[in-house]
């Protein structure tokens, strides 16, 4: 009997071994490096959400060298985070991705100026030097300046845009007056280096009607064509947003599942809390589905940024979110 019950056991092992081994693969690359800003994947990841889905998840972060659209089209990653711009951008230039989900319903980019320097309005910007990231992050803010009839060329009755990096250094340093920052990061690196809020001058893109859609997921035309890549990739994106949801309404453990996969150790927890805070904000109300009318304000300032010259076509689908919220 006891021998019958090791054989039972060893046959149940073998099962349970070949069901982990089904799993099917799916590596996701981030936009940047390991933060509350991608908590949903962590969670969902740390909560066996993908495991209930069948799925086997990488998680590859980011960086200041690493350009996910070249990781994804390289067979690197089978989906990666990035905002509309760049996306557009690229696939203009002939990289055949697509948009099959958007987590993020809101923009956290905004405009942080130094209030000593007399900016309460954008009517105060002229006379001014801006500072701004690159890479496609500046085409919000020269969309607004022109809509504002602000030139950006340095010229009497206009504004200096200087490129900055990922950092506020040049804001603290008032080698300029404002900077780009975001709700959930550089904002914050400001205050901790001693300012209050009332030190500063905010102006949201958001609020401003020039925000774009940020933190989608996009994958390859190639993998939509295939209906077994399709199955993978509505399961990724339900455990997913399960993760969102979950982040959402557990800020502070979101926030401990991603310094616990943090292999650098850089992060605090001060900073994750604080941060997935501010994210939860901005995934408030997605349940993963790109709203058209905030993909057609993104292509309408990417276009009179002067980024793409024509109205995309396929750049995205809710195929994969019809799916996944049946």
């Amino acid at each position: 009997m006891k021998r019958m019950a090791t054989t039972l056991g060893t046959a149940a092992l073998g099962l349970w071994a070949g069901m982990a081994a089904a799993a099917d693969e799916v590596t996701l690359q981030l936009k940047w490096v390991t933060q509350a800003q991608f908590a949903g994947y962590y969670v969902a990841l740390d909560k066996g959400f993908y495991e209930e889905e069948g799925l086997d998840v990488t998680i590859k972060p980011g960086g200041p060298d690493i350009a996910p659209v070249q990781v994804l089209l390289g067979g690197g990653a089978d989906v990666m985070v990035d905002w509309m711009p760049s996306a557009l951008a690229a696939r203009e230039k002939g990289a055949p991705i697509v948009n099959i989900a958007q987590p993020f319903a809101s923009s956290g980019l905004m405009l942080t100026c130094l209030k000593e320097h007399g900016i309460n309005s954008p009517e105060d910007f002229p006379g001014h030097t801006l500072g701004t990231w690159f890479f496609g992050n500046e085409i919000p803010l020269y969309t607004w300046m022109g809509k504002l009839g602000i030139p950006t060329d340095g010229s009497d009755g206009g504004v200096t845009i200087q490129k900055i990096n990922f950092n506020v250094d040049p804001l603290l340093q008032k080698q300029v007056e404002c900077a780009t920052t975001m709700t959930y990061n550089e904002y914050w690196q400001v205050i901790d280096a001693g300012l209050t809020p009332d030190d500063l001058v905010v102006f949201k893109y958001e609020d401003e009607g020039i925000s774009t859609l940020e933190d989608g997921l996009y994958t390859t035309e190639e993998k939509l064509a295939d209906p077994a890549e399709v199955d993978k990739l509505v399961r990724f994106v339900r455990a997913s947003m399960k993760g969102w949801k979950y982040a959402e309404a557990n800020p502070d453990e979101a926030a401990d599942i991603v310094l616990e996969n943090d292999e650098t150790g850089a992060q605090t927890e001060k900073h994750q809390r604080r941060m997935m805070g501010e994210i939860a904000k901005l995934t408030a109300g997605s349940n993963g589905t790109l709203d058209p009318a905030a993909y057609e304000r993104t292509v309408g300032i990417v276009m009179d940024g002067g980024v793409i010259t024509k109205e995309p076509e396929g750049a995205w689908t809710h195929a994969i979110t019809d799916e996944a919220l049946n």
